[in-house]
């Protein structure tokens, strides 16, 4: 029994396929990936699924992408070297923001995304990254596509992919304190062409694709650009309050940053 949470039975299956079967059984019986966050994830479980004994916590490399299993702890990916070239780093960088360190090593890329917390700092990473989800079932899924569903699957997320392309990032996480909770956070990629999302706003990490469709559409990237990209933000993100920030402070930051970020990638 965790205080504040009733749990009937603790499962740890040794296969993917159980796994999926012991979840498929009811609604009321729930995955557990680190358990970092399990206590804002749910209150009542039937039975509580481990996911510890299937071999899930690894990253592999090629010449092409990396391989993210979802059990991988948050600080696991963080201090890994590929990853920390990765789009200068931003995948590093958001995770280094989240909390301290012994949450970072309890913490891991599957809990984190399958929660679909509002203030999340990684998934706006994964969105500019356009990271692809390998479910068991439901197969390849693009980060854009789960973010968007209004219901998460009842599925078991087994891996995370990242292309290897060779892009400028920018991340930024705004805070009252390094262990609190985003007010805002900003990630922007740019090779050819830009994405942007915002997350923290107080809701779920967002792409800005009319503000990014803009600056692709565009030849050169002045001071004049970046106004009318920040103005387009402004109109295309929905921003508003909660106890850490009202929406139009949320507005004073994202314009400030997104300034400063585009700047950064166009370096």
């Amino acid at each position: 029994m965790i205080k504040g949470m009733e749990i009937k039975e603790y499962i740890a299956p040794k296969t993917i396929s159980e796994t999926y079967s012991l979840l498929s059984e009811s609604k009321s019986n729930k995955v557990i990936a680190g358990g970092a966050w399990i206590k804002i994830s749910f209150k009542h479980v039937d039975k509580l699924i481990s996911l510890d004994n299937l071999a899930l916590d690894y990253i592999k490399e090629d010449n092409e992408s990396f391989v993210i299993g979802a059990m991988t702890t948050l600080r696991a990916i963080e201090t890994h070297g590929g990853l920390k070239q990765l789009a200068s780093g931003i995948l590093s960088q958001a995770i280094g923001s989240v909390m301290g360190i012994n949450i970072r090593n309890i913490a891991t890329i599957g809990g984190s995304i399958m929660g679909k917390f509002a203030f999340s700092d990684l998934l706006g990473v994964l969105l500019v990254l356009d990271a692809k989800l390998v479910f068991f079932k439901a197969g390849d899924v693009s980060i854009y596509d789960f973010v968007e569903m209004t219901k998460v699957p009842e599925d078991i997320l087994l891996e995370i992919k990242l292309k290897k392309d060779n892009l400028k990032g920018y991340f930024k996480k705004i805070s009252k304190t390094h262990l609190d909770f985003a007010i805002l956070n900003i990630a922007i990629t740019k090779r050819d062409n830009f994405k942007i999302a915002v997350g923290s706003r107080p809701n779920i990490a967002k792409l800005a694709i009319d503000t990014a469709n803009y600056l692709n559409s565009q030849k050169t990237i002045d001071e004049e650009t970046i106004e009318n990209a920040v103005e387009i933000a402004g109109n295309e993100i929905k921003l508003g309050d909660n106890l850490r920030g009202s929406k139009e402070y949320r507005e004073v930051l994202m314009k400030t940053y997104l300034k400063r970020g585009i700047r950064e990638v166009v370096k």
